[in-house]
């Protein structure tokens, strides 16, 4: 189960009650920042933006792949350790706007954690330290450290100490052959 904070609403669906839960100028100036950090291929700027304009907490040497789409509502609810990748075109939400209520959580995403290409993270998650999280996969529940996971549904691939092979690696070179 994902640590969400539930609140419920009455009358309309809940997005269409958005402006009551974060003022429109918060989410218009995260707007253009997203946007901007979504485009940047300067790291260092692409995190300054992440920290200082929006809040959120950035580990030293993580870096975010062009096309990231962080939270536009509540990006501070964000938390990324050190030496983390975060691939092309992800997805990281803070929040839920459902018919009946609306939730929010935190995304705390760990230290040398790798994410790849396309994937959506869901409120409320933590993924552990070390841990690898394939491309497209949808995680909707927490990650172990040094796991290696994927699919919609997310699943758990391997635990342990995972070491990614390198190009001198034996096995690496015989499937290049």
């Amino acid at each position: 189960m994902r640590k969400v904070e539930r609140y419920p609403v009455e009358g309309p669906n809940a997005l269409w009650q958005v402006y009551s839960t974060v003022s429109r100028i918060k989410s218009v100036r995260n707007f253009i920042f997203i946007q901007l950090a979504r485009y940047c291929p300067i790291l260092p700027l692409k995190n300054w933006i992440y920290r200082r304009v929006l809040g959120m907490k950035i580990g030293e040497h993580t870096a975010f792949a062009l096309m990231v789409m962080v939270d536009v509502f509540f990006p501070e609810r964000i938390s990324v350790g050190n030496n983390t990748i975060i691939g092309y075109n992800t997805t990281i939400l803070t929040h839920e706007y459902l018919i009946k209520e609306y939730r929010l959580g935190n995304v705390s995403i760990g230290s040398n954690v790798m994410i790849g290409a396309n994937t959506t993270i869901l409120p409320g998650v933590t993924i552990g330290d070390n841990a690898i999280v394939s491309a497209g996969s949808l995680v909707h529940k927490d990650v172990p450290a040094y796991a290696f996971v994927g699919g919609n549904p997310m699943r758990e691939i391997q635990r342990g100490d995972i070491v990614m092979p390198s190009n001198n690696d034996e096995n690496v070179r015989n499937l290049l052959n």
